[in-house]
């Protein structure tokens, strides 16, 4: 099997544990993690300050399995973008609630790579 395309479920909860103790211990407050609604799932919804932070992680065995951004494309970015949209809606967040888009990537031999406002909200 191809190392840089394994993954599952348990695994992936993993990584995503990882990725949270990252974002607590730089500040971080965790309000929800595998977010599910209608549109889509985000992995972690954490609180920076005052902004609202939606971040994707992704799990790579190493940085020859590719850049952690090429696999959040357009349509993963829109579906995060609905997702985000439905779940400021429901919390009754306004427009003047400040959020963004991370992606993090933990790779094989346990490194992290945080990428603050890796894209932009695709309505």
């Amino acid at each position: 099997m191809d190392t840089c395309r394994r993954n599952n479920r348990s695994v992936g909860a993993g990584y995503e544990q990882m990725a949270a103790d990252y974002l607590e211990s730089r500040g971080h407050l965790i309000l929800e993690r595998n977010y599910r609604n209608r549109y889509g799932e985000i992995d972690i919804i954490s609180r920076d300050g005052d902004t609202i932070v939606f971040h994707e992680v992704k799990f790579r065995n190493s940085a020859a399995c590719g850049n952690p951004l090429e696999a959040v494309n357009y349509q993963k970015q829109r579906k995060i973008s609905r997702v985000a949209l439905f779940y400021c809606s429901v919390r009754g967040l306004g427009e003047d609630q400040s959020f963004r888009f991370d992606v993090i990537a933990v790779y094989g031999d346990g490194r992290l790579e945080h990428v603050e406002n890796a894209f932009e909200f695709v309505g």
